[in-house]
């Protein structure tokens, strides 16, 4: 599995097995989505010159109201049209939020597929290059997903670009970030290397849910990891937006990869 875990290729500035590697992530580098920031230029000059970060946050759902016509949805008729123009960026996050194994999961999943070039290893079951069923339930959610989905995949550019952006105005010079996930099923992950009773390296799937307590992760699994997540691998966070997508959760969503994890006891 190991040669399939990446693609050859993706959208960055970086290759996906070095994105994916632990060296990365324990020296991580800044690395961009090709030709996003440069295709919206006039709004990052914009939120350069705003300091609070609500008012940056309003005008980033302005542009991409804009950018991607949402504000055509009362003026469109047709079903497949006003549904269309419903399947923002905001379904997908919420989606994820109730099951990261839904039709909108496999979605997300996909866009760091392409973009990053990491491959999933679980959506319902374990995603192999051995398992065909594996792999056909994943693209059987992604084309549902995408179905009637409007440039969703260049939204999502967006939405991680203005989380760089605003991680870097309001944690400047914050490589990292201590987070915690919890998991009932520690033995279905992938283990590279044993360090010790509580330490191992293991790999997580392209894209997971992490949380900065805790005592919350243990909500959602009887086994909780420490890890160290670098912050040009978080995709998204809740709390950049003031009324909160991920509701009542201050929840990371960050690529995966190869990292170091310690239990908490």
């Amino acid at each position: 599995m190991e040669e399939n875990w990446t693609l050859t290729w993706n959208l960055c500035d970086l290759p996906a097995w070095y994105i994916g590697s632990l060296k990365f992530n324990e020296q991580p580098q800044r690395f961009e989505i090709q030709g996003v920031k440069a295709s919206s230029r006039r709004l990052f000059e914009r939120l350069d010159s705003v300091e609070n970060p609500d008012e940056r946050t309003r005008l980033f759902n302005e542009h991409i109201t804009a950018k991607f016509h949402l504000y055509e949805l009362d003026r469109e008729h047709t079903l497949s049209a006003r549904r269309s123009l419903r399947n923002t960026y905001v379904r997908y996050l919420r989606g994820w939020g109730v099951d990261s194994n839904s039709v909108e999961g496999a979605v997300l999943k996909a866009w760091v597929e392409s973009r990053i070039g990491l491959r999933p290893t679980f959506h319902r079951r374990k995603v192999t290059a051995n398992d065909p069923d594996g792999q056909l339930a994943f693209a059987t959610d992604r084309m549902k997903g995408l179905a009637g989905s409007n440039a969703i995949d260049s939204q999502l550019d967006l939405v991680y670009t203005f989380c760089q952006y605003e991680l870097g105005r309001r944690h400047p010079g914050e490589s990292s970030f201590a987070l915690f996930r919890g998991t009932h099923d520690p033995g279905d992950y992938q283990t590279l290397e044993v360090i010790s009773p509580r330490e191992r390296i293991v790999r997580l799937n392209n894209l997971s849910s992490f949380t900065p307590d805790s005592e919350r992760a243990f909500e959602f699994g009887s086994t909780v990891w420490e890890v160290r997540v670098p912050t040009v691998k978080v995709f998204f966070w809740s709390q950049l937006f003031p009324r909160g997508i991920l509701k009542g959760e201050d929840e990371f969503l960050a690529i995966g990869g190869v990292y170091r994890v310690k239990t908490v006891l």
